[in-house]
């Protein structure tokens, strides 16, 4: 088979191949957003807090819609997102041909960008994707796109004070700033609305002698050491076979279930028919569809669990519930059903929780954000934490009052993070549909900030005076 790749002319080929997708489609449109200011500083039409894959891909629908967005994001630039930080897996768990945050346009997917630096039998060789060339694809994607994004820049503020004005109060390298933003996107990622979950009784333990899966951890700190994990899923996999690698000398994975779960429900559940009517569903069937994969679980991918059993330091310990626990010096003492353990140090892959209390940043516009227990009973036997705190969003993501009143100008502020899956389907944090949800928030701003302006467009449209006729086209016809 020939090779039909772009790699003859390298990744300077796929990026004017790309210039001239964008020039044949008119793209990006020019900006047509009336400008604004409040007390006398010019406001930015779109400010995105985060500047990983979600926020990068709404910055992008927005830029081809002729919105311009800023991204803020606390990490130094190229290190966005967890995958150069935090993340532990060797590949991603998505299939490679998802097109991911490409938004339609075939040059800037994945594989194009692959397929032009290493060819088109490197790719079909290709399994997964490594985790870092997948960082390395999100670094080009925002230097080709021309993404704005300020680095190193944490929000400590969120104060909506108007429809069409929201403020931000930053830390920045050079001091505090304050920006006024017409909306604003929330795309922190998994914890974009909170933080780490962990068991109550993790607090009674040494803080050096834990961590959550999800925090930064000196990988030399494992070797030698006797290392408990909570969980089975894919961040135990992870945390687990790296402390293996590192030279554990011995990784005990306490797992609750008497069983592992083998089958993705939401992978047989994923097509453009949920993509795109989630959002018009019945309540009942949105909790329903959400909570029947939440009970069911997602398994860890088949490679990442073979990372951790090819180690036969390994124990994977099932039906292991925490009876009780209890520090004493350098030494963590856990009591089971299955009996008891020593480690140096646990590891909590207990995923994540909604929890606005554990991002201060959000404590002006928190106690107001109807979520979807503020209107919404589920039956006892589908009962979820999780869904009762998740945001109740509007149709383009926008927050929405608890209150009627209590709060102007929240629906200016938008959840483009995991939280919304029960509203959106997951199209907000996850590779398959990450486009969908760009597009999406891209085009119900577009919709909001021409709609909030529409008196201005109006006398625009009045004002404009373009000729398509010159009056030389013609000669009347004389009277008879």
């Amino acid at each position: 088979m020939a090779d039909m790749s772009l790699s003859g002319d390298g990744l300077s080929g796929l990026e004017n191949r790309l210039k001239q997708d964008l020039n044949w489609l008119d793209l990006p449109a020019k900006e047509w957003v009336i400008p604004r200011s409040s007390n006398g500083h010019g406001m930015i039409d779109v400010a995105i807090i985060g500047a990983g894959m979600a926020g990068m891909a709404a910055a992008a629908a927005l830029r081809l819609l002729g919105i311009r967005a800023v991204m803020f994001d606390r990490a130094p630039q190229g290190f966005e997102g967890p995958w150069a930080t935090t993340a532990r897996m060797e590949t991603l768990r998505s299939p490679k041909q998802l097109t991911g945050p490409a938004l339609g346009l075939p040059a800037l997917t994945f594989r194009a960008w692959f397929e032009a630096q290493f060819g088109l039998q490197a790719w079909e060789s290709l399994d997964k994707i490594p985790r870092m060339q997948w960082m390395d694809y999100l670094r080009w994607y925002r230097r080709v796109l021309n993404l704005e994004v300020r680095n190193e820049h944490d929000i400590r503020d969120v104060v909506p004070l108007e429809r069409g004005n929201v403020t931000l109060n930053i830390d920045t390298p050079t001091g505090r700033q304050t920006i006024h933003a017409r909306r604003l996107i929330i795309a922190s990622g998994r914890d974009g609305l909170g933080g780490p979950f962990v068991p109550e009784f993790a607090n009674s333990l040494p803080k050096s002698l834990w961590a959550h899966s999800s925090e930064p951890i000196d990988i030399s700190f494992f070797n030698a050491k006797r290392i408990g994990v909570i969980g089975a899923g894919a961040s135990a996999m992870d945390s687990a076979a790296t402390a293996l690698e590192a030279g554990a000398l011995s990784v005990d994975l306490l797992i609750r279930r008497q069983d592992m779960p083998r089958i993705n429900k939401g992978k047989g559940a994923g097509n453009a028919g949920l993509t795109h009517g989630h959002i018009d569903l019945p309540d009942e069937w949105k909790w329903r569809i959400r909570h029947y994969i939440h009970s069911q679980q997602v398994p860890a991918p088949r490679g990442s669990t073979l990372r951790v059993s090819k180690f036969t330091n390994a124990r994977f310990n099932f039906g292991c519930p925490i009876n009780e626990i209890n520090a004493n010096k350098d030494v963590i003492h856990v009591s089971t059903p299955r009996g008891d353990f020593d480690f140096d140090f646990l590891i909590f892959s207990t995923g994540f929780r909604i929890n606005w209390t554990a991002r201060p940043e959000y404590s002006r516009i928190a106690p107001h954000v109807r979520a979807w227990k503020d209107r919404y009973q589920s039956k006892p036997e589908e009962h979820d934490q999780e869904l009762m705190d998740s945001p109740d969003l509007g149709a383009s993501f926008e927050l929405q009052e608890k209150k009627p009143g209590s709060c102007p100008g929240l629906e200016s502020v938008y959840c483009f993070c995991y939280p919304a899956a029960l509203s959106h389907g997951t199209i907000s944090g996850d590779i398959p549909a990450i486009s969908d949800g760009a597009k999406r928030i891209a085009q119900g701003i577009a919709s909001s900030l021409y709609r909030e302006d529409i008196e201005q467009h109006y006398q625009r449209m009045v004002e404009f005076s373009e000729p398509e006729l010159l009056g030389d086209e013609w000669t009347a016809a004389k009277p008879s």
